[in-house]
């Protein structure tokens, strides 16, 4: 099996995608930033490979270095939730990347469309398809778009994989993992699935665990039938 591309490995739930993959001996290619290493915990690992980068530094051809070596990119990226890391540079750290990302694919001639896995977050409607959306969640999730740029750079993110790439690219296929409140837990737990979030994400918000998204993540790269069930949608996960 060829590598997986991590971005956003360092990052709390990035760190869990890698150490579950590495856990199904897949070869891991983990870009972390400079500050962030994860050697102590993974540089046992054989398959474990590390890339102390700025993802937001990198051009289209260094990425392609890497993803030219790898079936899937999975993109765990995210705001810090301090003040510099909402509203200072690069705004637009996942929208971009993603666009990075598939900037670098589309540059290498591979026959096989490569896998691309982004986390992104109920806050974040699917357009394609008609979700119920209540009007106080509409009016506080346009607040967010205008005063927090984690919020449209979000949506950006995910418009770029349903709009530009769409279902029927010639080099990607994509799925869009969408969260609910992020917890904390130790192991995988019971969750499930649904295409479109089944409550208000403002008010009555779901929860679902860091490790659980990166168990079904980690999922979507090993089993073909839940790949297949997903592909070119955007996925909302609950914890059971």
């Amino acid at each position: 099996m060829d590598k997986i591309l991590v971005i956003g490995a360092s990052g709390a739930t990035g760190k869990l995608v890698v150490e579950q993959l590495l856990a199904k001996n897949i070869e891991v290619i983990a870009i972390v930033r400079p500050v962030s290493s994860l050697q102590n915990s993974y540089g046992h690992y054989k398959n474990y490979i590390e890339v102390k980068a700025e993802i937001s530094q990198m051009s289209s051809a260094q990425l392609a270095n890497h993803v030219v070596q790898c079936h899937t990119v999975i993109s765990c990226l995210g705001h810090n939730l301090s003040f510099s890391g909402i509203y200072g540079v690069p705004r637009k750290l996942v929208a971009d990347s993603i666009k990075k990302v598939t900037t670098a694919i589309c540059s290498i001639d591979r026959r096989a469309k490569t896998k691309v896995i982004l986390m992104n977050s109920t806050a974040v409607s699917n357009l394609n398809i008609q979700e119920y959306i209540p009007l106080s969640q509409r009016i506080v999730i346009a607040v967010l778009r205008l005063l927090l740029p984690p919020q449209s750079d979000n949506e950006q993110a995910a418009d770029h994989l349903r709009v530009n790439i769409g279902k029927e690219h010639p080099c990607i296929q994509w799925v869009s993992v969408r969260p609910d409140s992020l917890v904390d837990e130790q192991e995988v737990s019971s969750y499930y699935v649904e295409h479109s979030p089944t409550s208000n994400v403002v008010f009555d918000a779901g929860r679902t665990s860091r490790i659980n998204v990166a168990n079904f993540m980690m999922r979507l790269t090993t089993e073909d039938a839940l790949w297949h069930q997903w592909q070119g949608k955007m996925p909302v996960i609950y914890n059971g």
